[in-house]
Parts: C-alpha cells; structure tokens; sequence
C-alpha cells in the first residue's frame, strides 16, 4: 500500500458480523467508514483465518445461515482488494468444500493443501479421503 506509514488494524469477528447481517445499525454504519477508509488506502485492514473461522461458526449456530448463505457473504468480503488475508488462496478455495457440509477447519486444512502447496498431517481419515 504505498511507501506511506499506514495504521494496520486486524478486524476481529464481530466486524465483519455486524456487516453482513446489519442487526446493530449504529455498529453496521461503523463498520462500513471503516472499510471505506481502506479502500481508500487510508488504514490497512488485515483478516485472519481464525476470524473467518469464527464468523462462519457465529453466522451458523447464532444466525442460523445456510452453509450456502455463509459461503457466498464470507466470499464477498474476501474478494475486497482493500483486504489483506493470510493464506489468501486458501481463505479463497476453502468455500466448495464447506459447502458441501465439510468443518470449515478441515476445509481450510484441504485448501492450503491444494491451493497453497502445504501438506497436513492427520489421523481423520474421513478428512484425508477429501484430499487430491
């Protein structure tokens, strides 16, 4: 993002929560100055897997989204090119698999795997059947 000295803030759950489903407007309208501020390349705003992973788990068991639902809205944000994401190709990729009823850990886990060239080790063998 330039040469600039920009602020780095790492947006925790409840961020992207409140964006997606707009239940706190107040907190909803924050949310977004936040994500326009990046855009602009004011701040640079860094989401982590550990986030991600919690979202979709607060978005299902809170929310009561379809795995479908959950995918598609995650999906949106990820593709903001304001966004920083560790592991990006495996934040990306993970989706299919999710969506088809796989934990969103061992859809991650398959993801790096495929996506980034990083092999996992496990003793899931329902999990190591997913993989190739």
């Amino acid at each position: 993002m330039g040469s600039k000295n920009i602020k780095k803030i790492i947006i925790d759950t409840n961020i992207i929560v409140r964006f997606l489903v707009n239940d706190i407007k107040s907190q909803a309208d924050e949310v977004e100055k936040l994500f326009i501020k990046a855009e602009k390349g004011e701040i640079e705003l860094i989401l982590l897997p550990i986030v991600v992973a919690e979202t979709a788990y607060v978005l299902q068991n809170f929310y009561h989204k379809s795995l479908t639902e959950i995918s598609k809205s995650i999906q949106l944000i990820l593709m903001q090119p304001w966004l920083t994401l560790e592991h990006e190709k495996a934040l990306l990729g993970l989706w299919n698999w999710y969506e088809k009823g796989q934990h969103f850990v061992d859809s991650y886990l398959l993801a790096l795997e495929k996506y980034e060239g990083m092999e996992f080790f496990s003793f899931d063998k329902k999990l190591n059947n997913k993989r190739g």
